[in-house]
């Protein structure tokens, strides 16, 4: 995987030790949070009876039947994001397309956010486009998965509402963040920057960095903006309730596997698991803003947390979300492989066609 483009990102003059905690902040955080928060599971929970429960109180069949939704997810998100492409004029063959999925993905395991920078880089080099309109799609369709976001969570306060406020009420984290967004300073920051923006817009629109800054936003603007002109609008958003429902319910089947998650789906007023299910998953969604290794450790936690409101034990979420994170990582590993060796023979099979153009070039 080409991350060129990502070892080019550092500004020039920058010195070695600027280097260096750029690299700590990007890369060295993520992991060091993933490990607290790991850490900080394990220490609520009897590990003995957590692993009791993996080896012996689990149905495999029902958590390999989420690992197929899954990859059903990702060929829907790279259906939609070739309708992007395509308004702008770059059409990849579309199983490029899965293949930077994939891979995305599977580097987002390792290294946090970078799967976004090089699915973009590798669409744009192979395809000759432009790579901020590239990205500027790519933003476009992280808009689209936060949008959703938030009308699921907007559902989950209608239909699971006590169980929300069982979750802000047990958790301090929940009131932090309502209170967090509540504080005057919070708002008066946000405001700020967009006056410093417009004000080195207005009295500086001349200068090289914002000449060159204005002329990356238009392109990454034109890659986003797309979306509301283009013809296949609503394949896109049915395209997108194909991809959350297939996240909704990969997680949905995963209930069937263990024997307490299952009974929720038997419970009184659950109708029948869905809504302790889309607690788990809208927690989880949500959870997946924090940079973490494969959302190692928000994600779990997150789960954790939703599964606890309707009377889940530690033990019993934390070997829930392990194995469900366990099987999609383990998903996510095989179709990096499988990405690999897609990119390996293109690359071949374009290397022989240009050696054959060259040769009728010359005959000619």
């Amino acid at each position: 995987m080409n991350l060129q483009s990502e070892n080019n990102t550092a500004p020039k003059g920058q010195t070695g030790a600027g280097k260096w905690l750029g690299i700590g902040v990007r890369y060295g955080l993520p992991v060091a949070l993933t490990v607290l928060l790991v850490v900080y599971m394990f220490k609520k929970v009897n590990f003995s009876e957590m692993w009791d429960l993996v080896k012996h109180g689990v149905d495999y069949w029902w958590i390999l039947l989420a690992m197929g939704i899954s990859v059903f997810s990702h060929i829907f998100r790279a259906a939609r994001w070739r309708l992007q492409l395509d308004a702008l004029g770059i059409r990849p063959p579309f199983m490029a397309l899965c293949c930077s999925i994939f891979g995305c993905y599977a580097l987002n395991l390792v290294f946090p956010r970078l799967g976004e920078v090089w699915r973009c880089t590798y669409i744009s080099s192979s395809e000759k486009a432009s790579f901020s309109s590239v990205l500027g799609s790519m933003i476009g369709d992280r808009l689209a998965d936060t949008l959703m976001v938030l009308l699921l969570l907007v559902l989950c306060l209608i239909v699971a509402a006590p169980a929300l406020e069982a979750f802000l009420t047990r958790y301090p984290v929940g009131r932090d963040i309502v209170s967090l967004v509540s504080q005057w300073w919070f708002w008066t920051a946000i405001i700020g920057g967009i006056l410093v923006c417009w004000f080195l817009l207005r009295y500086f629109k001349n200068a090289k960095l914002v000449v060159k800054l204005k002329e990356m936003a238009l392109n990454m603007w034109e890659g986003f903006a797309v979306v509301a002109r283009m013809k296949g609008r609503w394949k896109f958003l049915l395209l997108t309730l194909c991809i959350w429902g297939c996240y909704y319910f990969q997680l949905y089947v995963a209930f069937y596997a263990f024997d307490f998650t299952r009974a929720l789906c038997s419970g009184e007023g659950m109708a029948f698991g869905l809504t302790p299910c889309l607690v788990a998953f809208v927690l989880s969604s949500i959870s997946m803003a924090v940079p973490s290794n494969g959302g190692l450790g928000p994600w779990n936690l997150a789960i954790m947390f939703g599964l606890a409101i309707y009377g889940v034990s530690d033990a019993q979420g934390t070997a829930f979300s392990m194995l469900q994170w366990s099987g999609q990582t383990v998903m996510l590993i095989i179709l990096g492989i499988y990405t690999m060796a897609y990119i390996s023979m293109r690359g071949k099979r374009k290397m022989a066609e240009d050696d054959v153009r060259k040769a009728i070039g010359i005959e000619r």
